[in-house]
């Protein structure tokens, strides 16, 4: 039974989205403006290290450019850096409160935490935006929600510094240098949560093309952009410099927190109910509690949107444009092939019933089909009238694993017409992803396994020895005129300069310039 209903949930909601075209751009929308958000959090994590504008500045500058050397090079001294921190932090803490007042000790129970929203009422629901940092970083916790007494918050000259001057004087400047150290490292886990989700939008085709280097032979997660890198320490650097005072870059950090949370609950919700199949109860046991608490703290964060907490929605605003004009660019792209593959039939006229020409040599034509013939070669043939003797329709993959056996590496296959092959190219995310040197003799000579007779063999080996040309498309989309403003906009615009911007699909191939050839298209859409 308990099987049987999760199924029945399960194969419903599945029926629903795919059939709603509201829900699927309603999933879309929320998980652009989840990574958004997680970007911003991603600038705003290291712009809220409480130092003065210069020395937060250099600290960012020398952050940044160590970047390029990739997490595991520093992250040997993480676990230390934080041991410390979380010790020396509960060593002082005890420290002051064996010294000044133990009975502080009574802010542990709800009970005071109700009574506090009960006197307090609106006030009390107010200052949950106050102390949402504590769920960050414990640097932060100090005299919020009624947790102290009178005696501990009786000098408000004292506020502003208040974690500093429970340090006793002694140990202050090593105390100074592990809160900058711990705060480096707390930068660095977003950093990397940004590089990692721009990552994956990248895999999902919802990203412009960026260049994404793998800096672990251990472990795929571990990747550095250098694009993504200097936007990110630009964006960071005017934050710091532009706001100032931690005070507004604090709110707008606890406003794309809870954001994020929020998102991610209901996201993880929806994989609940649709991929894993969990009983219903389950589900709302999840999702209400982790609901209510982090609707709470959203309503309380409110107010905090005019003083800084704009910034977050200003940014995921900003990436999300971008994100859904790529991602509608890419897709309107993708179903315009899709429609306009050639058949077997249009391929045979084309072959043997026109006046078509058989240069001497190999060509390839790099495409994103893996099944199908691209519309790219009816566009090759229709304004050369010429197609090579032999013609390779070659697709890229690069896999989830570190490398692929040279031997899996090409899976090539004839398409059913003489002289036309299909390879294949499968990499893993630490092989080096280049066409040049002897990669075209490897191909050929799998083509060669998979011949039917002498005379074909031989005709791949006379091909190669007579010329290689690499043929990539580089597609113009261009918006109807009866379209809608927006959707002109978007592509004539917005896409157009991502796509110009972006980083070529075929730049990380490394094919030599001599054999490079680049077919301009015009797809109106």
């Amino acid at each position: 039974m308990y099987y049987q209903q999760g199924s029945t949930i399960k194969n419903k909601s599945k029926a629903f989205i795919e059939k709603s075209n509201t829900a699927q751009f309603l999933l879309t929308f929320i998980v652009l403006l989840g990574t958004g958000m997680v970007i911003g959090d991603g600038a705003l994590t290291p712009a809220t290290s409480d130092y003065v504008v210069l020395m937060a500045v250099i600290l960012l500058l020398i952050l940044f450019f160590f970047q390029r050397f990739g997490t595991s090079k520093v992250s040997c001294s993480f676990s230390p850096i934080m041991f410390l921190w979380f010790a020396t932090n509960a060593t002082i803490g005890l420290y002051n409160i064996v010294n000044y007042h133990p009975s502080i000790l009574k802010g542990i129970s709800p009970y005071y935490m109700f009574k506090f929203f009960l006197r307090r009422k609106r006030t009390g629901w107010e200052l949950l935006g106050a102390v949402f940092l504590c769920t960050s970083g414990a640097e932060a916790m100090f005299a919020d929600l009624g947790h102290f007494n009178k005696r501990s918050i009786q000098n408000p000259e004292k506020l502003s510094t208040a974690y500093y001057s429970s340090i006793p004087t002694p140990v202050y400047w090593p105390m100074f240098v592990i809160a900058t150290l711990s705060a480096v490292v707390a930068s660095q886990s977003m950093i990397s949560a940004t590089f990692s989700i721009v990552k994956q939008s990248l895999a999902l085709g919802c990203f412009p093309r960026v260049n994404m280097l793998h800096m672990s032979s251990k472990h795929e997660g571990q990747v550095y952009s250098p694009e993504v890198n200097f936007i990110l320490g630009i964006l960071c650097i005017a934050l710091v410099v532009g706001f100032k005072q931690g005070v507004e870059i604090s709110n707008a950090y606890g406003v794309a927190i809870i954001c994020v949370m929020l998102i991610t609950t209901s996201l993880v919700t929806v994989v609940m109910l649709v991929i894993w199949d969990t009983n219903f109860l389950l589900i709302l046991a999840f999702f209400v509690p982790f609901l209510f608490i982090e609707g709470c703290f959203l309503s309380a964060m409110v107010n905090r949107i005019p003083l800084g907490g704009w910034v977050p929605f200003a940014i995921a605003s900003f990436l999300m444009i971008i994100m859904l004009s790529w991602t509608s660019g890419r897709s309107k792209k993708t179903k315009y092939d899709s429609e306009r593959k050639l058949g077997f039939e249009e391929l045979h006229r084309i072959l043997y019933e026109s006046n078509l020409h058989h240069p001497s040599g190999i060509c390839l034509f790099c495409a994103d089909l893996v099944n199908g013939i691209p519309p790219i070669i009816r566009h090759y043939i229709h304004n050369t009238n010429s197609l090579r003797e032999i013609t390779i329709i070659v697709t890229i993959r690069t896999l989830p694993i570190k490398t692929v056996l040279p031997e899996e590496r090409f899976d090539v296959a004839k398409v059913g017409f003489d002289g036309v092959y299909r390879c294949l190219i499968q990499f893993g995310y630490k092989d080096e992803q280049s066409l040049e040197g002897n990669a075209v003799r490897l191909i050929v000579e799998k083509l060669k396994e998979i011949s039917e007779s002498t005379e074909e063999a031989m005709k791949l080996d006379s091909a190669l020895d007579k010329g290689v040309v690499f043929v990539t498309g580089r597609t113009i989309l261009k918006s109807k005129e009866n379209n809608g403003w927006l959707t002109r906009w978007t592509i004539n615009y917005f896409y157009r300069f991502l796509q110009k911007n972006s980083v070529s699909a075929v730049s990380p191939l490394k094919i030599p310039p001599e054999n490079f050839l680049q077919v301009g298209m015009l797809y109106e859409i």
